[in-house]
């Protein structure tokens, strides 16, 4: 079923929303789009805040992730919040951030709906969205790092991540 939703426009300076609760509690969604492939991946380490004189997010995403490879080559994205009251959106949850989006369209799979808006994929089931234009991509190295620890613990398998920093052009909530 195609439902569609009215997000109604959230101004980012008025909103309730602590990044460390949601991130790292609820976890989020990273959509992104190529040639009309939509895919959606977990995420729960993000960030939020001022930078170069805009509203910012930042995510990082693996090197070895599909969704990387997305990102990589288109200009937005969206970070997508749900009720995690409801079992469907949890299980959703665990889908996006544990099948490839290689292998599987799992937003299909989960009968979620793509909608979108600003020219940006947005998950229609979602009760926050935050549309993001690219700003910059850093890679990760290890010589990055002031503590070895964080390498070892994080990195074992060298799987780096890639870290965007992104525009928040709009907030939408429902």
């Amino acid at each position: 079923m195609n439902q569609k939703h009215v997000f109604q426009p959230m101004p980012i300076y008025e909103m309730d929303f602590n990044p460390f609760r949601q991130f790292k509690e609820d976890t989020c969604a990273i959509v992104t789009e190529v040639n009309g492939k939509a895919n959606a991946m977990t995420a729960s380490w993000g960030a939020m805040g001022e930078m170069w004189g805009k509203d910012v997010i930042t995510i990082y995403v693996r090197e070895s992730r599909f969704t990387r490879e997305l990102l990589d080559q288109s200009e937005t994205f969206s970070i997508n919040f749900f009720d995690m009251d409801k079992i469907e959106n949890k299980m959703a949850l665990q889908v996006f951030g544990s099948e490839s989006g290689r292998d599987t369209d799992k937003i299909a799979e989960m009968k979620f709906n793509v909608n979108h808006s600003l020219n940006t994929p947005f998950l229609d089931e979602s009760n926050l969205v935050f549309l993001c234009s690219k700003l910059s991509r850093t890679e990760i190295k290890k010589e990055d790092f002031f503590h070895p620890r964080i390498d070892s613990k994080f990195y074992e398998n060298g799987d780096y991540h890639i870290m965007y920093i992104a525009e928040i052009m709009r907030v939408g909530a429902r």
